[in-house]
């Protein structure tokens, strides 16, 4: 059956209804950008006001998000912030038309959102435990570096330099790696289309283990609940996510 999703009278879809459930996927850092949100904020209230509450949680992250700065945004400390209220925001605004998911799952810093929109964190905890893990991975020491390589993992793993491991596998041909960043270089060097990531550091590799103890320690008191909408974990199937030391693992584990 062909359909047409129409916005105020826009086609902005078309395409075959097919079978099977709605899931919706949240993005990780990388894929924020200079004034987000604020033409949907003008238009949409739902959206307004929920990007509204939970920035309310960030003093300053309004005015870098809406701001000119790309390299400020692009800071771990921001860019996690602004990622999380951007794609709070609009999930509410999916779900004020009746768009609900069967599913979610989130890359990295989006499945913080994933697991609050999905009723595992109250709105307070989840600000309180993104805000913790960008400003503990922002103050990190340099020297670690991502790059996306165009390969399979199994590939990759091969010949892998020490100093380096696999970061995320976000399809069957394209794997991030992490580590020391001339190691990361010597990796990239090796296959060609490879990429550096903007993302001042190598977070899910052993780069970041100075900040998980305090990550730990930081996490005391969130409350954890029952999802009301079914989560996967991007760490391992079958995870629960309701443990301070889930959330820990999952700024050192690789993102599935």
């Amino acid at each position: 059956e062909h359909r047409s999703v129409l916005l105020g009278g826009v086609e902005v879809a078309r395409g075959v209804v097919g079978g099977g459930g709605v899931c919706f996927v949240f993005s990780g850092q990388g894929s924020q950008w200079l004034g987000m949100g604020r033409g949907l904020a003008g238009r949409f209230p739902v959206f307004g006001g929920v990007f509204d509450e939970v920035v309310g949680f960030f003093p300053g992250l309004r005015e870098v998000v809406w701001g000119s700065d790309g390299g400020v945004l692009g800071g771990v400390g921001w860019a996690q912030l602004g990622l999380f209220a951007f794609e709070v925001a609009l999930f509410r605004l999916w779900e004020s038309w009746g768009v609900v998911p069967d599913v979610v799952v989130g890359h990295s810093v989006g499945e913080v959102a994933a697991a609050y929109v999905a009723g595992v964190l109250s709105l307070g905890d989840a600000c309180r435990l993104v805000s913790a893990r960008a400003g503990l991975m922002e103050g990190l020491s340099g020297g670690g570096a991502m790059a996306v390589v165009r390969v399979s993992e199994e590939e990759v793993v091969s010949c892998l330099p020490e100093g380096v491991v696999v970061a995320a596998v976000n399809a069957p041909g394209s794997v991030v790696v992490a580590g020391e960043v001339s190691a990361v270089g010597v990796v990239m060097g090796r296959f060609a289309g490879s990429r550096l990531l903007d993302v001042g550091g190598a977070f899910h590799s052993p780069w970041v283990d100075p900040m998980l103890a305090g990550f730990g320690d930081a996490l005391g008191g969130v409350v954890f609940s029952d999802p009301v909408i079914p989560v996967v974990s991007s760490v391992e199937l079958g995870m629960d996510m309701a443990t301070v030391d889930y959330w820990v693992s999952q700024v050192r584990r690789p993102v599935r």
